[in-house]
């Protein structure tokens, strides 16, 4: 494995980015697909590469690592295809003296000079994927891998300086250390992916700088199986889910609420399940023997009955990395597993209708994912009201993620801000809005100068009447009714004053906000 970047190199980098930046030229559309398509054969050239790295890393069978490269090429492309209607300028419907006699424009700007911090759990997806979005805005990045996953973030470091523009995307590689020394500097975004503890580091650091901060986190993300479920089904899909990457997916289900009714039986299907689906050449590793540890510590401890796929519930005797998925039945919230973020193939199931898991889980730290399984509309909805998380798929597991057009992000502890698609470009984009108004206008608007003049002001602050009347009450709202702004005669002033009551009230907006 190749060393650490060290401080000196980190900095020279950092400046080389910063004049590529001024530059300008990565604002190019031509030069955005063109990095963008770099991109795609950075990973499309290197396939058996990243497969090999990722087997090496985390012992993942190549179904799974197929299927998730094939997502992030899937995704570049999309980049490529759509990266031209994102960066146009924007014109809003701004009225009639910011719309006709001026003009207002919002204009899609990159940021400037992002750090990417990637994650060990996919490593490839979760640093290149926002790389992508990086260069479809514009901005030059950072990039340093986690170094957990070493094969892989070696691989990507080497792969880049070919493949990217050295001077505008540089990967970088190093641990805790390194990454706190890249945060004492100041960039103009940052995008990190990883655990809640760090996150608290990472914006501690940003903070100092202000820096906009998009936090992509876990958190213990339920499923919830009521009695109009398909409990086969939903047995079978949680399973899938809970052991794919050995459970180290930040969407990965961390525990389930099972319906008193048909707790029996769904226990009885996840069983069968979890059998079918281990056997030992197709399963992942724990990432290190450190985390392998924390997991079967967190096993002895809990007070729940213990059932594995026909073996011991510890790691296997040939590799101490190795946990087999195991499935926790009878646990209380209290219970040592629900402590904390499992992030392995463990699976606790507690006994609790509806009511009971939305109690639960809204007196605990928002998580990334919930998963709804049930066939009935108001228990869906009632769940969906009662509690908050960053998405939710209904009937399934991890699919909001892939939805097309749609972010995917967390809320509160789960994470902050949102990526995918033209979310992604969003967010290293600054969008900036630029009004231009013509100079005959301040023929009308001379009253703003000093010394002010109440009277010489005139209709321009006068405020017109509301479309509601007073002492309404709940039961007379009405939602889709129309508009309710200010009466006609301020559109009256509008036309006929130039627009002068229209300018001021905008001008008061302004001024509210500063």
């Amino acid at each position: 494995m190749a060393s650490y970047t060290s401080k000196s190199e980190i900095d020279t980098s950092l400046s080389t980015l910063r004049a590529t930046f001024k530059s300008n030229r990565t604002k190019d559309i031509r030069y955005r697909k063109w990095q963008l398509k770099q991109l795609y054969w950075l990973v499309a050239d290197n396939i058996d590469a990243f497969i090999a790295a990722l087997h090496a890393d985390l012992n993942r069978p190549e179904f799974e690592s197929r299927f998730t490269i094939k997502g992030l090429l899937e995704e570049i492309v999309y980049h490529i295809d759509h990266v031209e209607s994102w960066a146009k300028d924007e014109y809003p419907s701004a009225g009639f003296i910011f719309g006709k006699l001026g003009s207002t424009v919002i204009r899609q700007e990159p940021r400037g000079v992002a750090f990417i911090i990637g994650a060990w759990n996919f490593p490839d997806s979760l640093t290149l994927h926002p790389l992508a979005s990086a260069i479809a805005a514009g901005c030059c990045a950072l990039v340093k891998p986690s170094e957990i996953a070493a094969h892989s973030a070696d691989l990507m470091c080497r792969l880049a300086a070919k493949y990217l523009d050295p001077e505008a995307y540089i990967f970088v590689s190093g641990a805790g250390p390194e990454t706190q020394y890249m945060l004492t500097h100041k960039f103009d975004h940052v995008f990190f992916t990883g655990s809640t503890p760090i996150a608290r580091h990472v914006v501690a650091a940003t903070a100092k700088h202000l820096t906009p901060t998009v936090l992509e986190l876990g958190g213990q993300g339920p499923a919830i199986v009521t009695k109009t479920a398909n409990i086969d089904l939903a047995a079978k899909r949680i399973a899938a889910a809970k052991f794919m990457n050995a459970g180290q997916i930040c969407l990965s289900v961390n525990h389930t609420f099972v319906h008193p009714e048909v707790y029996d039986q769904f226990l009885a299907r996840i069983k069968h399940w979890n059998d079918t689906f281990s056997t030992n050449d197709e399963m992942c590793t724990i990432i290190n023997e450190r985390n392998a540890t924390r997991l079967t510590t967190m096993l002895e401890n809990t007070t729940g009955q213990v059932h594995t796929s026909g073996n011991p519930a510890t790691t296997a005797s040939d590799n101490p990395k190795k946990l087999f998925p195991t499935i926790v039945s009878n646990v209380t919230i209290t219970d040592s597993l629900l402590s904390e973020e499992l992030f392995g193939p463990i699976l606790p199931i507690i006994r609790a209708d509806e009511i009971e898991a939305c109690k639960t889980i809204s007196s605990s730290p928002h998580p990334l994912a919930i998963y709804i399984f049930s066939h009935h509309a108001p228990t869906i909805e009632y769940i969906l009201q009662n509690t908050l998380s960053g998405g939710v798929t209904i009937n399934d597991t991890l699919l909001h993620a892939g939805a097309p057009e749609s972010p995917f992000g967390g809320v509160g502890d789960s994470g902050s801000g949102a990526y995918h698609g033209k979310y992604g470009f969003d967010t290293f984009t600054h969008k900036r809005t630029v009004v231009r108004l013509p100079d005959y206008l301040d023929k009308v608007l001379g009253f703003r100068y000093p010394p002010y003049d109440i009277k010489k002001a005139g209709l321009a602050l006068r405020i017109g009447k509301p479309g509601f009347k007073r002492g309404e009450g709940l039961e007379d709202q009405r939602v889709g009714s129309g508009w309710s702004g200010l009466a006609v005669g301020s559109v009256v002033v509008a036309v006929a004053g130039v627009g002068v009551a229209a300018w001021t009230g905008r001008l008061g907006r302004v001024l509210g906000d500063l």
